[in-house]
């Protein structure tokens, strides 16, 4: 199961790099039970080397469990390191657009205003993302045909403060 997570991680680590989206650190986390301590070296042999993977000890408190999570969470932060989203289960399945939403988002918002750790070229970056997200959505939206339908996915946001 962790070489797919792993093929579709970096997939999407690839994905956003050749969009613009560079600087951003990705970290697993690998679970502290016995099996999963077990196969570290196969979760750490299935990554590229842009991706971290930690490896919790038995005897430490449980990450997951410090940053309120569970194993399959994704937990998105800022560049200044503010938590912006926790995506559980279902939302952080990887054939979703959830989590690279997450991440696109909370590298081009903008919250502190000027930033020493912002990109140079990261409002061109953003307004592209922004512009073929909504050419996206021009395309798969319904066409009004004299009835009143509001139809709208989003990403829900849950802001915690650390």
């Amino acid at each position: 199961c962790f070489f797919i997570f792993s093929a579709r991680l970096e997939d999407l680590r690839v994905k956003l790099v050749s969009e613009g989206l560079v600087n951003i650190s990705y970290v697993v986390v690998n679970h502290q039970g016995t099996y999963s301590q077990k196969k570290f070296h196969l979760l750490k042999e299935s990554v590229s080397d842009y991706i971290t993977v930690y490896q919790q000890d038995e005897q430490q408190a449980d990450v997951w469990t410090t940053l309120n999570g569970n194993k399959d969470d994704f937990l998105i932060y800022d560049r200044c390191g503010r938590l912006v989203y926790h995506l559980g289960l279902p939302y952080s399945f990887l054939s979703f657009q959830y989590v690279e939403d997450a991440i696109k988002i909370a590298y081009c918002e903008n919250k502190c205003g000027n930033c020493s750790y912002t990109e140079p070229d990261v409002d061109d970056i953003c307004e592209n993302i922004t512009k073929k997200a909504d050419e996206k959505l021009a395309e798969i939206e319904p066409k009004p045909s004299g009835q009143h339908s509001h139809h709208h996915h989003q990403l829900h946001r849950h802001r915690h403060q650390h």
